[in-house]
């Protein structure tokens, strides 16, 4: 299939595509990478009546770490954040993480800031934001707000972001040293994941386990890892507190079992 009739436009600057916005609200789709948005166009489960084309935008494609905060542009493709030189020391769990996000040609193309706005509960990144309790930048002509990733995904492909919006960047608190593990089950590598689990361990020991794929948005929660049978408790009460969902690709008891298990691996793998 092919898209219904629609309006291209590639502004120059963050301003004239806020213009653009406040102009065309709902009729809008803003078109970064188009990874997930052209497909659904295709499809015709969405419409638009302008594309608001942001992937040329210089001030949008840039990565800047300050002040212990790692910000991430609109325009910043996945493999450009991937080949950032400091992301592993700095962001460990973004970098064991982002080489499960698609492929390395939909990565070349496809956007980190991008992947959050889509919002698909299945997806590495807004697993990854979630990790690190970061926090969507978004800015409209009558101001801007940063908004934490607990508040942003608010279910499956729903998310706090207003019509006349803009999300223009991303933020991940930078953490050194810390111990992380990024496992997760796909049908095939590059798929969006059935179940993706992270774990991160700060220099204090104290685990905090994610899940992606259980709910309509992924979920976060710290876990004593004193001892692996504790720690399997504590994992199984959550699974049956989360529940799951069935889809095509899993039932929500295998999802449980799949959760159970990875959860188990990773948050050994960072108590060593």
């Amino acid at each position: 299939m092919k898209p219904r009739p629609f309006d291209y436009v590639q502004p120059d600057t963050v301003d004239e595509a806020l213009a653009l916005l406040a102009e065309h609200g709902d009729e809008a789709r803003i078109l970064a990478g188009g990874q997930s948005l052209i497909p659904m166009l295709n499809l015709r489960l969405i419409e638009a009546a302008v594309l608001i084309d942001i992937s040329r935008i210089a001030e949008l494609d840039t990565i800047r770490s300050d002040g212990g905060v790692l910000e991430v542009g609109a325009a910043v493709t996945q493999n450009k954040l991937l080949a950032w030189p400091n992301l592993a020391r700095e962001s460990a769990l973004l970098a064991a993480g982002l080489p499960l996000v698609g492929h390395f040609q939909t990565r070349n193309k496809g956007t980190v800031c991008g992947s959050i706005a889509h919002a698909d509960p299945s997806s590495e990144l807004p697993l990854l934001l979630a990790m690190y309790a970061g926090e969507v930048v978004l800015r409209a002509q009558r101001g801007t707000r940063a908004v934490p990733a607990k508040d942003f995904h608010k279910d499956m492909l729903t998310t706090a972001r207003e019509p006349d919006e803009l999300i223009v960047a991303v933020r991940f608190p930078e953490r050194p040293r810390e111990r992380v593990a990024f496992r997760e089950i796909a049908r095939r590598h590059g798929d969006f994941a059935i179940i993706a689990v992270a774990a991160a361990a700060g220099a204090n020991g104290a685990v905090t386990l994610g899940v992606g794929g259980m709910a309509g948005r992924p979920v976060t929660r710290a876990v004593a890892a004193h001892d692996a049978a504790s720690a399997a408790d504590a994992i199984g009460q959550w699974a049956e507190e989360i529940k799951g969902y069935d889809d095509l690709h899993a039932s929500a008891a295998m999802r449980r079992d799949m959760f159970r298990k990875l959860a188990a691996n990773v948050v050994a793998e960072v108590a060593q």
